[in-house]
């Protein structure tokens, strides 16, 4: 195994989570444990690009395979969290298949859409508006589709948990705004007031907005959306979501907490996968 302070030499361009073909990567800023993690990880893995040597050797000597950088970087990410060089192995295996399995077909609605409609690529995210990790995405994914303007469109897909007592009414709550017209107001006002939630508080948020709590509560007791939120929890069953947030790139899963950079990695590799039809630019040798 290869130490990683010889595999990493310079940063990455700043503000972009993509380095320039060049340059080597830098992980010096991880914690011993977690360079370790990571160096054994790279030496365990292959290629992103197909080519029969390993991850770490790949970074190294062959550049032109910008995927394999991007999974270099993603593992560090997850290093620094803590992840084990198993787990780590584990996440780039879920991550690689995940561009060569069918695309999950997804209810997107338009009118819980936030960017441009015509913008290539779609994130899409299951979430719960009393799920605390949900609550700490919606900036990240929000800050992330604003700084792209014209690429990148973000659509809510309500994934309501049984263990949450608000999550039905507060999905309730989101698809009546949806049909007034002002679903993005009350859904960041659900999750501005997560940890508060109750009917009496929907009620509130929604008289807030304009709307009318009283007809929400009403049309809530009568079971209102009430089939239309199962057909959303049965897509993301369907499409093999472990819990929220569960974020899909294009309808592609991405089994990690969306991160800013996460993302743009995912976004990068995205715009590759598409651009090659399908593969990953040839891994030459330099």
């Amino acid at each position: 195994m290869r130490p990683l302070a010889l595999l990493v030499l310079a940063l990455a361009a700043p503000g972009s989570a993509e380095p320039a073909a060049s340059a080597a990567l830098d992980f010096s800023s991880l914690s011993a444990p977690a360079q370790r993690e990571l160096s054994q990880a790279l030496a365990d893995e292959f290629c992103g690009c197909g080519a029969p040597h390993t991850l770490a050797a790949c970074v190294q000597n062959h550049t032109a395979c910008r995927h394999s950088r991007r999974l270099a970087q993603l593992a560090a990410s997850f290093a620094a969290l803590g992840a084990t060089a198993s787990e780590l192995g584990v996440m780039l295996a879920h991550y690689n298949l995940s561009f060569r399995e069918p695309r999950a077909k997804l209810p997107i609605d338009e009118r819980m859409c936030v960017g441009d409609p015509k913008a290539a690529v779609t994130l899409a995210e299951f979430a719960d508006f009393e799920c605390p990790i949900c609550g700490a995405s919606r900036p990240v994914l929000e800050s992330f589709v604003r700084e792209r303007a014209g690429k990148v469109r973000l659509c809510y897909l309500p994934f309501p948990l049984p263990q949450h007592a608000n999550a039905l009414p507060a999905g309730q709550a989101a698809l009546f705004a949806r049909d007034q017209g002002k679903f993005w107001a009350v859904h960041d006002a659900l999750f501005e007031n997560q940890k508060r939630l109750s009917p009496d508080v929907i009620r509130e948020l929604l008289d807030r907005a304009g709307l009318s709590g009283a007809a929400w509560a009403k049309a809530a007791a009568k079971g209102a959306y009430t089939e239309e939120l199962e057909r959303f929890r049965q897509a993301g069953v369907a499409a093999k979501i472990q819990g929220t947030p569960t974020v899909f790139i294009n309808g592609r899963i991405l089994e990690f907490t969306p991160t800013a950079d996460a993302l743009q990695l995912a976004l990068d590799d995205e715009q590759e996968w598409q651009a090659h039809r399908g593969t990953w630019t040839a891994d030459v040798t330099r």
